[in-house]
């Protein structure tokens, strides 16, 4: 009797394994469990490689942008020579900061907006900085070069700021200015602000630099800062 009843018992068990053995109906369910984290990984790779080409692409063209503003911003005067005012100078970087307000860029980044000069002797001066964003160091300061005139008066003469004989940027491709003219040199750092987290790519400082030549008549002699005065924004200070 327990011998039948053990053999039915095992027939029982050999049925059901033959019947699992022919069952497919959970096979895609499980092929897709296996599947679906390297589909998810190579989908948010794909997502994040995207976003961070758009950034780059955002970021350089608001280094151009602020770096061609620069060169034409200013008042001409009767004269026909143009005046550059902290006011001009506070209008294009806040013009640079709503570019990149999708972003944080000033919040998380830093704009440094140089100009660097050249007297008809050929001396070449970084002569004025004007900077904003909230990120400082190394990274995020000017790479290429600061000027010793930080606040200055409305009386700063042509010959202040620093020395740079060999232009701004970087070895090689270092940016002259023109004699008796004066180039633009703007550089941004920012950190990559990531969809998915720093996981994926791990922490990225995205860095461009633009340049161009001044093309007006300019007043190299200072930046004027008539009545009513504006606030300078000159690189010891790190407004967002």
């Amino acid at each position: 009797m327990m011998i039948s009843k053990a053999r039915t018992a095992f027939s029982a068990l050999a049925r059901m394994r033959r019947r699992l053995s022919r069952d497919t109906s959970g096979l895609a369910m499980l092929e897709f469990a296996f599947s679906a984290p390297i589909v998810l990984m190579i989908g948010l790779y794909g997502v994040e490689t995207a976003n961070q080409a758009l950034i780059n692409l955002k970021i350089s063209q608001i280094a151009l942008s602020l770096a061609d503003n620069g060169s034409r911003v200013g008042l001409i005067s009767g004269a026909n020579i143009e005046q550059l005012r902290e006011i001009d100078l506070n209008d294009v970087l806040v013009a640079a900061k709503n570019q990149g307000s999708s972003i944080g860029l000033t919040t998380n980044g830093r704009i440094t907006m140089s100009s660097l000069e050249k007297d008809s002797s050929g001396t070449q001066r970084i002569h004025w900085q004007r900077c904003i964003g909230t990120k400082s160091g190394t990274n995020y300061d000017s790479s290429y070069g600061t000027t010793t005139v930080t606040a200055g008066t409305d009386t700063t003469p042509a010959n202040a700021g620093t020395l740079a004989p060999n232009g701004m940027g970087d070895p090689g491709a270092q940016v002259q200015a023109p004699t008796s003219g004066g180039v633009i040199f703007v550089e941004i750092n920012y950190d990559y602000q990531p969809i998915v987290g720093n996981w994926l790519f791990g922490p990225m400082r995205i860095h461009y630099l633009a340049s161009f030549v001044v093309r007006d008549n300019r007043d190299f002699t200072q930046i004027y800062n008539p009545s009513p005065t504006a606030t300078r924004a000159t690189c010891n200070l790190y407004p967002a």
